[in-house]
């Protein structure tokens, strides 16, 4: 399990994450509908994340949003690096009516993001926009390379939702333990 806390002017966030976990996951960010976001990425990773953040959300959500994939990346990189003896390449369509978002992965310590998902507008009071901004922050904070694509749907609850769970099942298939790899590269180091 790695712990680590980030203090700003904007943002207070305490977060612990097991990458081999059960799917466990407190969150309070303040911000309900990212809440279920994040315990559906948890759920569907198998991560127990606990995570806490006090943002400015009288400004709006983005600070929050974007600092806590900033420290779930950073405690990824922690928790994977350096890789050894795992898949590294990961990949998942994931329906949610119709909608379907396809992700692919690679554990790579190059980051990387293409977000091909066509959000706009709001769910509640959750801007739409803020799905890209916190894939991004995860991302390069983690060290990895990362393929976020909508092959359909409208709705737009669906959309981010799957696209949450099609992270979390793609990253927990390129975690799969394999002792027969070694390091998965033929770099000799990643």
């Amino acid at each position: 399990m790695q712990t680590l806390t980030r203090n700003t002017k904007e943002t207070q966030i305490h977060a612990s994450l097991e990458v081999y976990g059960t799917g466990v996951a407190k969150i309070q960010t303040g911000i309900g509908f990212f809440d279920h976001m994040l315990q559906s990425l948890c759920k569907h990773a198998y991560w127990d994340l606990s995570l806490e953040c006090k943002g400015d959300l009288e400004v709006d959500y983005h600070h929050s949003v974007e600092d806590c994939g900033i420290i779930i990346g950073e405690l990824l990189r922690k928790s994977l690096f350096p890789i050894r003896n795992v898949e590294r390449f990961g990949n998942s369509a994931v329906v949610m009516d119709e909608a379907c978002i396809q992700c692919d992965l690679d554990l790579s310590n190059r980051p990387f993001l293409v977000f091909e998902v066509a959000i706009e507008g709001k769910v509640g009071n959750f801007d739409c926009e803020l799905v890209e901004e916190f894939f991004r922050a995860l991302v390069f904070n983690a060290g990895l390379s990362v393929h976020l694509i909508q092959k359909r749907g409208k709705n737009r609850h669906h959309l981010i939702e799957a696209t949450f769970k099609a992270f979390g099942v793609a990253l927990r298939r390129s975690c799969v333990r394999n002792e027969k790899i070694g390091i998965p590269s033929t770099k000799g180091v990643l």
